[in-house]
């Protein structure tokens, strides 16, 4: 059987680099290709690359940071689901932060998880923000979420204004509810259990119960 082109031939120099290439590095140990790919004005390839390095264990929190102020808003969004797993500073969790005013919905989701992810308290503000105000329903579902990973207080108020908000996010909320306690989250769940959605009443019930 032939050679497979794709999977076989041998990247050189001379040849224009493609996103598949990039990916490929990642998973044969080429680290040179992978930063090739990240350093490409193609930005498929650049996204690509951030999981590359990742993969090889060669993406350095400089690298990150300078993907989240990417041009394109694909490579911004995949740096953002790199970083809720990286172990950074608060340098990136400050980028983080600062993706949560992109221009893009779907960086902003992505940016919301992250921060979730890596339990960033300092961002509580601009997350409540965003789940009281923005847009995109996407954005603001993931930002309750968000909160509710966090678990912090200073949180709350946002979680509970969610319960007003549109089916899918008052079923973030008042998931997120159980990283909380008092007497405003047992009232909210007695709400929460005679909402119109049964998604909503379910989760409300079983938390009331626990």
């Amino acid at each position: 059987m032939p050679d497979d082109p794709v999977t076989d031939a041998p990247l050189d120099d001379a040849q224009p680099l493609r996103p598949v290439d990039v990916v490929l590095a990642g998973h044969r140990g080429d680290v040179a290709t992978a930063r090739r790919g990240f350093a490409s004005l193609d930005p498929a390839a650049r996204e690509v690359a951030i999981g590359a390095l990742d993969r090889l264990g060669a993406l350095d929190e400089g690298a990150l940071v300078q993907a989240l102020s990417d041009d394109t808003p694909a490579v911004r969004r995949r740096a953002c689901d790199i970083a809720a797993t990286f172990d950074g500073t608060d340098e990136l969790r400050r980028s983080l932060s600062a993706s949560l005013h992109d221009d893009d919905a779907l960086v902003v989701e992505a940016a919301c998880w992250a921060l979730g992810e890596q339990r960033t308290a300092d961002a509580i503000p601009a997350l409540s923000h965003v789940a009281r105000s923005h847009a995109d329903i996407r954005a603001r579902e993931a930002a309750v979420a968000a909160l509710g990973a966090i678990g912090e207080p200073a949180g709350l108020g946002a979680v509970l204004d969610a319960l007003g908000d549109k089916p899918t996010v008052r079923r973030r909320a008042v998931v997120a509810l159980a990283a909380f306690e008092g007497e405003e989250v047992t009232a909210a769940l007695e709400r929460a259990a005679a909402d119109r959605d049964w998604q909503v009443r379910e989760v409300a019930e079983i938390l009331r119960d626990q």
